[in-house]
Order: structure tokens, then C-alpha cells, then sequence
């Protein structure tokens, strides 16, 4: 039975990598390759892949957004996390959204092909770094943290639209996107920024730069 793999990351580079090590592998196949979140979600819907290999800090839709909606809508389809962030709240909130694995980007040539034969299989599958920051926090397997990360209070929606807002995109083309109007774009953009206490689009920039919306 083959494999069949759709990759997700906005840098190409990073793609064709994985491409090289992946189409060595008699038992995997790309079916697909996305550059955003939004665009994962398509290839799920129409590709149907067994396995999306996510980044998290992606354009338009980050790749933990992108992962609870995939697992929502498509649950034959599981996602492992490639991402540089090593923290256990990265970890923590792309576990909550359904990935089934997290894997590290700088030793993903060496754990791919592992974490994709092992999330094949319904097994979970953490590089040895994240573990042991979990180990070390006395979290693993069942991470909680004392209260929530201020992600983790806005909506999808807010943050679909935090996004957007700090891509530079306005309030008409965020409601064109989104097929909404553009007052309740504004209500939402007041409404995120209220819950974060902050003033301005710089201030949230920076908010979603920290938790990894954007680069």
C-alpha cells in the first residue's frame, strides 16, 4: 500500500528537499504541495492524502488553523507538524488541533520518513527533542498548561482574521476572502485586539510574530 503525502511549507526550497527524500521511498508518494494553509486544506479535499506534512508559520492560513480544520472535515487524512519552534506550546497547540505528529525541521531528513510510517500506522511520533522538552515540563502525552496562551482565547475566526490583518491585507479584502462583510470584518478586528490589549496593527504584528502566525 502506498503512502500518499501532500507537503505544506511557503518556502520551496524546503519542499524540494523533502521531495528528493520522499520519492526515494518506494512506499510513499506526493500527491501534492501547497504554500499555505488555505491552499492544504484544497489539496485534502481534493487529493485525499493519507498524511499532510504541515509548517506552522505559513501565509493566509498557518498550519496549526489549517490542521484543526483538516482533521475536522477530513478525518481519513492525519497531519504531522514540521516546524523549527521548540516550545511546548507549539506542541501542545498543534497536538490539540489533531496533528498526530511533531517533527523538527532541522532533523527532518533524518525523521520523515520515520514520522510518516509511524502516523501511517496510528502511531504518534515526536522527535527526541520535543520529548524531552516534555519530559522535562512532566508533560508528555498529556501536556495542560497552567492557564491558556493568548492564542488560544481568540476564535479561529479571530485568528483567521489576525492574519490576514498583519499580512497588510484591508478590512474589504479580508471580507472578500472570507465571504463577509466589511463592518463585521471591523467588529472582529476590535473585538481581537480588545481580548490581546493592544492599540495598534504594530503591536499585533508583533503578537502574532511571537506565536507564530507570521514571520
Amino acid at each position: 500500500m502506498t503512502i500518499k503525502i501532500v507537503l505544506a511549507d511557503d518556502h520551496a526550497l524546503l519542499r524540494e528537499g523533502l521531495s528528493s527524500i520522499l520519492n526515494n521511498q518506494e512506499d510513499i508518494t506526493i500527491v501534492g504541495e501547497a504554500s499555505n494553509g488555505r491552499e492544504a486544506i484544497q489539496c485534502v479535499e481534493q487529493l485525499h492524502p493519507d498524511i499532510v506534512l504541515m509548517d506552522i508559520t505559513m501565509p493566509i492560513l498557518n498550519g496549526i488553523d489549517a490542521t484543526e480544520q483538516i482533521r475536522k472535515k477530513f478525518s481519513h487524512t492525519q497531519v504531522i507538524i514540521l516546524s523549527m519552534h521548540i516550545t511546548a506550546e507549539y506542541v501542545h497547540r498543534s497536538l490539540k488541533a489533531g496533528a498526530l505528529a511533531y517533527i523538527l525541521k532541522q532533523s527532518a531528513g533524518r525523521e520523515v520518513v520515520d514520522a510518516i510510517r509511524s502516523v501511517y500506522a496510528g502511531r504518534r511520533y515526536l522527535s527526541e527533542k520535543i520529548s524531552d522538552i516534555l519530559m522535562d515540563h512532566q508533560i508528555y502525552g498529556n501536556f495542560k498548561p497552567k492557564s491558556k496562551s493568548p492564542i488560544e482565547r481568540l476564535s479561529t475566526r479571530e485568528r483567521e482574521i489576525l492574519q490576514l490583518v498583519v499580512e497588510g491585507k484591508s478590512s474589504a479584502e479580508i471580507g472578500d476572502a472570507l465571504s463577509l462583510s466589511r463592518s463585521t470584518i471591523e467588529t472582529y478586528r476590535s473585538r481581537l485586539m480588545s481580548k490581546l490589549d493592544v492599540k495598534n496593527v504594530p503591536a499585533l504584528v508583533k503578537f502574532a510574530m511571537k506565536h507564530g502566525l507570521t514571520e
